[in-house]
């Protein structure tokens, strides 16, 4: 049986809606696997400088990213959508293992196969030093609660 994520392409704005909200959850559950399972198994990224494909590497990417970037919190808003594609631009925030904290902020192209899963993946981010009095992802570790502003909420 063909693996099926809905919602399915073409998308609304409610259902990109659906899909990146999906995505933020999914990533901030810091599980490389769960996150994985959203992606064809053939899917390719491009992450900042990376160049990745397949479900395997994906897991790889996010161990390593995770080993690094601690107490990862992410916000998703979509920018547009059409089709089978959507974009959506992100901001998150986390510190290193010396505890200096950065806000790293970018957006994302993301094209889906027909069953829903994302087959491409395309990210820049840049990363901007922050102190930590000027955090604004406070809440405990896992997905965002739903009162929570979202980016634009943010100002960012």
């Amino acid at each position: 049986m063909e693996e099926s994520r809905p919602p399915l392409p073409p998308f609304t704005l409610e259902t990109a809606r659906q899909k990146a909200r999906a995505a933020e959850d999914a990533w901030n559950s810091r599980d490389p696997v769960r996150v994985s399972l959203a992606y064809t198994p053939d899917s390719v990224w491009r992450n900042r400088a990376e160049f990745l494909a397949g479900r395997a590497a994906i897991v790889g990417f996010l161990q390593r990213k995770w080993t690094r970037e601690l107490d990862y919190r992410l916000i998703k808003e979509v920018w547009t959508f059409g089709d089978n594609r959507i974009a959506v631009r992100f901001a998150y925030e986390w510190h290193d293992d010396s505890g200096s904290w950065f806000r790293s902020y970018g957006n994302e192209n993301w094209e889906f196969a027909p069953n829903g899963l994302m087959q491409r993946r395309i990210a820049s981010i840049n990363d901007l030093p922050i102190a930590a009095a000027e955090r604004k992802y406070l809440w405990p570790l896992g997905r965002r609660p739903d009162d929570h502003p979202s980016l634009s909420e943010l100002g960012l």
